[in-house]
C-alpha cells in the first residue's frame, strides 16, 4: 500500500512540474508590471507622490486630479499636468442628467492605473472611464449606463478661450507668466448638439467663450452608449495641437494604444536587469525608476517648441528642448542616473539649460527651469553640478558656453533664496569674506532680495555655493582659464568659515564674525530652520560638503571622530514632541534620529562612513534606510519625491552604488539588495554588478573583484565601468571591517 501511495505521489509530482514548467510566456512579469504607481500616494506629512501616467520625458502627463489616494472624489478627467505635482490644465467631463456644470467631482471605483493607462468606474454617474496615452496626445473611451439620461461631454478652460463645433473643440488656457497650453479634442461619435455652456444651459447659437471656466458642451443621442474620444495638446498653437494629435493618432483604437505604451515603458525599463530579492524589492526599484522619468519633458512638436524663457517659438534644430526640472532636487542623483544609462538625453538637457540662459538675455544658468519659465525656487546654482558631472564623465556639452551661464548665474544673480534678482551687498560679502552673513535674533532684514518666507539661509547657501564654485573651478581648469580655476578651488573651501571647531557643526555668524547665539542645531532658524539653514537643521547640514569629505573628518578631528559625529546623527533624538518637531521642520521626515530620509541634503550621508574607514557601516545603513522608508504601499516614499529626486537614490542603493560627488567621476559602493544586476549602459555595453548570497541578513560585503581583479576600495571610478565591466561581491550576514578600510582605499576628495 505504501508502495502504491509513493507512486501516485511521484507521478502527481511529476505531473504537476511539467505544467509548471509549460506556463505560459504571459504568466511572467514584464518590467513594467513591477511598477506600482501607487507608492507614495499617501504622504506622510507634505505632498504625496501622484500616480502619474506619462511615456518617459513625454509632455503629456495626467493624473486623476485628487488631493491624494484616500480622496472620494476625482475632479473631472484629467487633460494635461502642466507642473509637476502642482497644476493641472482643463477638465474633461462626462456626464448624464440635466444639471450640467463646467467640472463636475465624481466617486469612483475600480480604478486600474499604469504608467501607459487609466481605466475607473464613475459609480455615482453610472460611467466607465478608460484612457491610453501617447506623447502629445491621448486617447478615451467612456462608456454611458444610464440609457434614459441624456449624454453630454464637457470640455472647460479654467482660464482661457474655447471654441466648438461637431468637429472638435479647442482652446487655451493661460498660465502663469507668458505661457498658454493649447488643446483640440474630437469624438468618434457624431454629437447632436454643440455650444457653450451658459447658466447651466447649452446655447447652440454660441461656439465661442473666454475667461473662466469656458466651457464647450457636446450632447450625444439618447441611449448611446459610448463616446470616444482623441486629443492632441500643446504649448505652440491649437492647430499644433491638432497636428501633434493626427501625427500620433490615425484612429480611436485605445488597445493598440496601450500596448504601444506599454511596448516604450518595457524597453525603457530594461535598461536594468536584476535577479534575486524580493518581489517588493523588484516593484520598488521598477517604481522608483519609472519615476525618474516623470521630469524634465520634452517640448519639442515638430521640431519647434514654445519656450516661457522669451516667450517665443524657436526651431529646436534637431536637439529636443527640455524643460521642468527642479535642479536642486535632481542635481545629485537624478542626472548622474540619466547620464549613465541615457546620456544623449542629458546632453540635450543641459543644452536645453544654455538656451533658456540665452533666451532669457543675461545668460544665467537656470536653477529651477519650469514649463512657465525659471522660478529660481530654493538655494545656490546647482546646474553647474549638472555640467561638471558630465564633462568629467565624457559627455558632449558646450563648456566654454556652459561655464560663461553658470559663471554668470553664480557671480551676476544674487545668491539670496529664491530670487532673481542681480547681485547685492549680500553677495559683495560674500565674495570678500566666502561666507553669508547670518542676522543676529531680533535684527531686522536689511537686503531687499532676501526672500520675506524664505530668510538668508546662509549656512545652506555658503555650503550649497562652495560645492558649486569647485564645479567653476573644474570648468575654468578644462578651459585653461589657470588663474579663474585657481580662484574657484580656493572658493570651494568657504565652508571652512562656518564651521566651528568647538562644536564640530556649521554655525552662522554675523556680518561681524560673531557667532549667533544662544544655538540649538536641532531648532534654531524657525520655520525650516530657513534663518540659517534650509528646509533641513544643522544636523543634515553639518554633511553637506560632499566634494571634500576628506577634509571635513580633518575639521572634526579625524576618522574616530567624524565616525562618531555619524553615528550620533542616527541616533540623536528628536528633542521634542513629534508635533513639535514637524510643525517647524516638516520637509524634515522620514526621521532615523536626526537624519531625514525625506529630503535631498541627506541622501548622500549613509555613504560617508567609506570616507573614514568603516564602509561596513555604509552597509548597515543603507540597507536600513531602504528597508524602513522606500516600501511597497500607500506610504512607502518618506517626502517629497519631486520627480526622481529621491527616487534615483533608491535606483542607485538598491542597485549597490551611489554618485555622492556628482561632478567627480566615481560612485560609492554600498549593499545591493539584489543577487544580479546588469545596467545597459548609453554605448550599449554591460555594467555588471554580482553579489554573491546577496538576501535580507547576508548585506555585508565580505570581499570584491572588478573585472576579475581583486577590490579592495568601496568605490570605483566612471572610466572603470563606462566600456562594461562586472563588479563581484561576496556578501554575508556578518560585517568584515577590514574590506575597503586602508587608508589609501577612502574614495577621492579634492584635498
Amino acid at each position: 500500500m505504501n508502495k502504491i501511495r509513493l507512486f501516485l505521489t511521484t507521478m502527481v509530482a511529476i505531473f504537476l512540474l511539467g505544467a509548471c514548467s509549460q506556463l505560459p510566456t504571459s504568466d511572467k512579469k514584464d518590467f513594467v508590471d513591477y511598477v506600482n504607481p501607487y507608492i507614495g500616494n499617501i504622504s506622510h506629512l507634505l505632498v504625496p507622490t501622484f500616480p502619474t501616467i506619462q511615456l518617459p520625458n513625454s509632455m503629456l502627463r495626467v493624473y486623476p486630479e485628487r488631493s491624494d489616494y484616500t480622496s472620494e472624489r476625482i475632479n473631472g478627467l484629467p487633460i494635461i499636468v502642466t507642473n509637476h505635482r502642482e497644476r493641472s490644465a482643463f477638465n474633461l467631463t462626462p456626464y448624464q442628467g440635466e444639471e450640467l456644470k463646467p467640472v463636475r467631482s465624481y466617486t469612483y471605483d475600480n480604478e486600474i492605473l499604469t504608467p501607459y493607462s487609466y481605466e475607473a468606474e464613475i459609480d455615482d454617474n453610472n460611467m466607465a472611464v478608460k484612457y491610453a496615452v501617447s506623447h502629445q496626445s491621448a486617447i478615451y473611451h467612456i462608456e454611458f449606463r444610464q440609457a434614459d439620461k441624456p449624454v453630454y461631454v464637457m470640455v472647460n478652460s479654467r482660464i482661457g478661450k474655447i471654441h466648438a463645433d461637431s468637429k472638435g473643440i479647442s482652446g487655451y488656457q493661460q498660465l502663469s507668466h507668458n505661457t498658454r497650453v493649447f488643446l483640440y479634442i474630437e469624438p468618434e461619435q457624431v454629437p447632436v448638439q454643440t455650444g457653450i455652456l451658459v447658466d447651466g444651459k447649452v446655447t447652440e447659437d454660441q461656439t465661442e467663450a473666454q475667461g473662466r471656466n469656458a466651457c464647450a458642451v457636446w450632447r450625444f443621442a439618447d441611449g448611446t452608449q459610448q463616446v470616444n474620444l482623441r486629443y492632441g495638446i500643446s504649448f505652440i498653437s491649437e492647430e499644433q495641437a491638432k497636428n501633434n494629435l493626427y501625427r500620433e493618432q490615425s484612429d480611436y483604437n485605445l488597445a493598440a494604444l496601450a500596448s504601444k505604451g506599454r511596448d516604450i515603458w518595457n524597453k525603457t525599463l530594461s535598461k536594468i536587469a536584476v535577479k534575486g530579492g524580493s518581489e517588493d524589492d523588484k516593484t520598488i526599484l521598477y517604481s522608483s525608476y519609472y519615476r525618474t522619468f516623470e521630469r524634465p519633458i520634452c517640448m519639442s512638436e515638430d521640431g519647434r517648441y514654445f519656450s516661457a524663457f522669451d516667450g517665443q517659438v524657436h526651431e529646436d534644430n534637431g536637439v529636443p528642448f527640455y524643460t521642468d526640472d527642479w535642479i536642486w532636487d535632481t542635481y545629485r542623483a537624478a542626472h548622474p542616473l540619466r547620464l549613465l544609462i541615457e546620456q544623449k538625453k542629458e546632453e540635450d538637457i543641459i543644452d536645453s539649460y544654455l538656451r533658456m540662459a540665452e533666451q532669457m538675455g543675461n545668460m544665467w544658468m537656470p536653477t529651477f527651469p519650469e514649463v512657465t519659465g525659471d522660478s529660481r525656487r530654493m538655494n545656490s546654482n546647482h546646474a553647474v553640478v549638472t555640467v561638471a558631472d558630465a564633462m568629467a564623465k565624457g559627455l558632449n556639452v558646450d563648456i566654454a558656453k556652459a561655464y560663461k551661464a553658470c559663471q554668470k548665474g553664480i557671480e551676476e544673480k544674487t545668491l539670496a533664496p529664491w530670487s532673481a534678482a542681480p547681485a547685492g551687498w549680500l553677495d559683495q560679502f560674500y565674495r570678500e569674506h566666502g561666507y553669508i552673513p547670518a542676522l543676529q535674533p531680533g535684527e531686522k532684514e536689511t537686503d531687499p532680495n532676501v526672500h520675506s518666507w524664505e530668510k538668508r539661509q546662509p549656512i545652506a547657501v555658503t555650503l550649497g555655493t562652495a560645492y558649486d564654485q569647485w564645479c567653476l573651478h573644474l570648468l575654468a581648469k578644462a578651459l585653461g582659464k589657470t588663474e579663474e580655476a585657481d580662484y574657484y578651488l580656493k572658493c570651494a573651501h568657504n565652508y571652512r568659515n562656518v564651521y566651528r571647531a568647538e562644536t564640530g557643526f556649521f554655525h552662522p555668524k554675523d556680518k561681524d564674525g560673531k557667532w549667533i547665539e544662544p544655538f540649538d542645531y536641532r531648532f534654531s532658524g524657525g520655520m525650516g530652520a530657513r534663518e540659517f539653514y534650509g528646509e533641513n537643521n544643522g544636523w543634515v547640514y553639518r554633511w553637506d560638503v560632499p566634494h571634500n569629505v576628506a577634509d571635513l573628518v580633518n575639521l572634526m578631528g579625524g576618522k574616530e571622530q567624524f565616525v562618531a559625529n555619524l553615528d550620533r546623527t542616527f541616533t540623536e533624538p528628536l528633542g521634542n514632541s513629534k508635533f513639535s518637531f514637524y510643525a517647524q521642520l516638516p520637509d524634515h521626515t522620514g526621521n532615523v534620529g536626526q537624519f531625514s530620509m525625506a529630503n535631498e541634503p541627506s541622501l548622500h550621508i549613509p555613504y560617508l562612513y567609506n570616507y573614514a574607514g568603516q564602509p561596513w557601516k555604509t552597509q548597515k545603513r543603507i540597507r536600513q534606510m531602504l528597508k524602513t522608508w522606500f516600501r511597497n504601499d500607500l506610504m512607502g516614499i518618506p517626502g517629497d519625491e519631486d520627480g526622481g529626486g529621491m527616487t534615483s537614490f533608491v535606483v542607485f542603493s538598491s542597485l549597490g552604488f551611489y554618485p555622492v560627488t556628482p561632478g567627480s567621476p566615481s560612485y560609492n559602493i554600498g549593499s545591493p539588495l539584489f543577487t544580479n544586476a546588469k545596467i545597459t549602459l548609453s554605448n550599449g555595453k554591460i555594467f555588471e554588478i554580482e553579489a554573491i548570497n546577496a538576501s535580507e541578513e547576508n548585506k555585508y560585503i565580505q570581499s570584491a573583484t572588478l573585472n576579475g581583479q581583486e577590490w579592495n576600495k568601496p568605490w570605483f571610478s566612471h572610466d572603470d565601468i563606462k566600456n562594461g565591466a562586472k563588479l563581484t561581491l561576496v556578501m554575508g550576514n556578518q560585517p568584515n571591517k577590514k574590506w575597503g578600510s586602508a587608508d589609501d582605499a577612502v574614495p577621492p576628495s579634492i584635498d
